[in-house]
């Protein structure tokens, strides 16, 4: 039986790599201690009080075929919390629910790829390391993947500018995640001004996936929709956005993309034939979430809280940066895979390597000195768990008290 060859290069994903990685290994633990798991980003903060209510109100609609471009108070809802965060006006028009974001990112590309770009194959840029649906939707459309890195040399975010001319005449779409992931650099202002012009002058759409977006340190980052608006040049940025992150309901699966009249009628169309519409108790939990902030505000301060932690505990490791936004830590060591082993085998607590995150490019795979570390959980948990990972990866005796980490907070 043949298989299509498109798909035959993508590495094994990053969870069953790990798995495999660490199978051999039974962690050394000291008595009273417990496994800690801090690989995946998935929120454990406290879902909205009001979830329970509304889906129960509304649990006999499922007794009906939901809406696939979503419900008209679920649109405006997003709508409105368009226009509270950015000062955007984004008619229902411009707007599609989605089932989660990676749904979104990947059909995307599927509906506003071209098949040729200036009589060429049609580039698809990704910056490297990256959130791993980006490349399985270039692939998906045939496109060429070019992986752009992200590093600390650059900021922690692509620099498409730099790129060869020949190769920005063929790109059809650049994706950009800010505050990034694995990273936790946010895209500024100035930036995303400067991408979009890019943007503008070749071409090409700009995928803007802002899931961390209500997740920051000190200021709330700006949006590339709201700035390619200010431009002039809505039409330039799909945004996609969900409640995963902000409002800690991974397992609702909602989101949304926000963009020109174009570019989202053509994703809807698309829908329309292949895609599966959100069960209509989970819009209209959805609708509650979007024009709630009270509960986004009290996670974020647990997030805040925690980079306190995380500088407090690891801010004199050499390489260490503090992250702007998200809640990922990636920290500089010798090897991920290694240190993943060591630290999985001495401390009890799993990482993720950095090289699971990115692809290798002319023999450079830039996450390969790098571990990611998700600040999922509560503040004591997080105070121990950075203070063990820090001892086993860099060799600094005498761990400070998690309670002295959150100086009596939390």
């Amino acid at each position: 039986m043949a298989f299509p060859e498109r798909f035959s290069n993508l590495p094994d994903y990053a969870f069953p790599r790990l798995r495999a990685l660490l199978s051999d290994i039974t962690p050394d633990l000291a008595p009273g201690e417990s496994p800690i798991v801090l690989t995946i980003g998935e929120p454990r903060h406290a879902m909205p009080e009001f979830v329970r209510g509304v889906m129960a109100d509304n649990i006999g609609t499922l007794a009906k075929y939901p809406a696939n471009e979503g419900i008209p108070e679920l649109l405006a809802a997003i709508g409105g919390w368009l226009d509270r965060r950015y000062g955007l006006d984004v008619g229902p028009d411009r707007l599609m629910v989605l089932n989660g974001t990676r749904e979104g990112l990947f059909n995307a590309a599927l509906a506003l790829c071209p098949e040729r770009k200036n009589g060429q194959r049609p580039a698809i840029l990704v910056p490297n390391p990256f959130y791993q649906v980006y490349a399985v939707a270039a692939a998906a459309v045939q496109a060429e993947a070019v992986f752009v890195p992200a590093t600390p040399d650059t900021g922690n975010l692509p620099d498409y500018a730099a790129l060869d001319p020949a190769l920005l005449d063929r790109v059809a779409v650049a994706y950009l995640c800010s505050p990034a992931n694995p990273q936790g650099a946010v895209a500024g202002r100035d930036y995303l001004e400067r991408l979009v012009t890019l943007a503008e002058r070749q071409d090409f759409l700009i995928f803007a996936d802002e899931c961390y977006s209500e997740i920051w340190r000190d200021v709330p980052p700006p949006g590339a929709l709201q700035v390619a608006t200010a431009m002039g040049l809505p039409d330039r940025v799909v945004m996609f956005n969900s409640l995963s992150k902000r409002s800690n309901l991974p397992g609702l699966r909602s989101g949304f993309a926000a963009g020109g009249v174009a570019q989202i009628r053509e994703m809807r169309r698309l829908r329309n034939y292949a895609g599966a519409p959100l069960p209509l108790p989970v819009q209209h939990v959805s609708a509650a979430a979007w024009a709630d902030e009270a509960h986004v505000e009290a996670s974020r301060a647990l997030y805040q809280e925690k980079y306190r932690i995380a500088d407090r505990v690891l801010g004199d490791v050499p390489g260490y940066q503090r992250p702007d936004g998200g809640f990922f830590l990636w920290l500089p060591v010798e090897d991920g895979e290694a240190s993943a082993r060591r630290l999985w085998a001495e401390a009890g607590i799993q990482v993720l390597p950095g090289a699971y995150l990115s692809r290798e490019v002319n023999g450079v795979n830039p996450g390969h000195g790098f571990v990611r570390v998700a600040l999922v959980a509560d503040a004591a948990l997080t105070g121990a768990a950075l203070t063990r990972l820090r001892d086993v990866l860099y060799d600094r005796a005498g761990a400070v008290a998690a309670a002295d980490m959150t100086d009596g907070e939390g």
